[in-house]
């Protein structure tokens, strides 16, 4: 027989073990962020879109040929940060191995034919290190798409 003490220790334990499992740990409250960029209409592909909260870890994604991007918090955690966050836009130098895979279907079948708007596509400075752009993520599914356009208005 079990003695009544031993049994009253080893429940306490595996009750206090498992108030600690399962926590959120010190991450804190994330919603998941998708969308897409396009400048003057066409799709951005390989493109670094970046949210920096008020405090806090930025989140970063790319986007692909269709100007589709999503967030990424840490490693494989998908969101960024619940609440206002600055958004910046800007060529990513990886964007170009992002493209090719995209344009031959993932397989290795040779050189890819890169859209000629890649190379020429420049990304204003209101879009990337002086950004204007804003997002207020909200716990959940949030979608923000960026239509930027390369010259101002007058």
């Amino acid at each position: 027989m079990i003695n009544d003490g031993l049994l009253m220790v080893a429940l306490s334990l595996l009750a206090l073990n498992l108030s600690g499992c399962g926590g959120t740990g010190d991450q804190p409250q994330l919603g998941r962020v998708t969308g897409t960029v396009t400048m003057d209409g066409k799709p951005l592909y390989g493109t670094a879109v970046v949210y920096y909260p008020d405090k806090g870890r930025p989140a970063r994604g790319t986007t692909n040929l269709f100007g589709k991007y999503e967030l990424t918090y840490i490693r494989q955690t998908p969101g960024t940060k619940v609440g206002h966050n600055r958004v910046e836009i800007a060529p990513h130098e990886e964007g170009e191995e992002d493209a090719e895979e995209v344009v031959n279907g993932g397989e290795n079948t040779g050189p890819a034919k890169k859209p000629r708007e890649r190379e020429k596509m420049k990304v204003p400075a209101r879009y990337n290190t002086k950004s204007e752009l804003e997002a207020d993520v909200q716990p959940g599914e949030n979608v923000f798409d960026f239509p930027l356009v390369s010259q101002p208005s007058t």
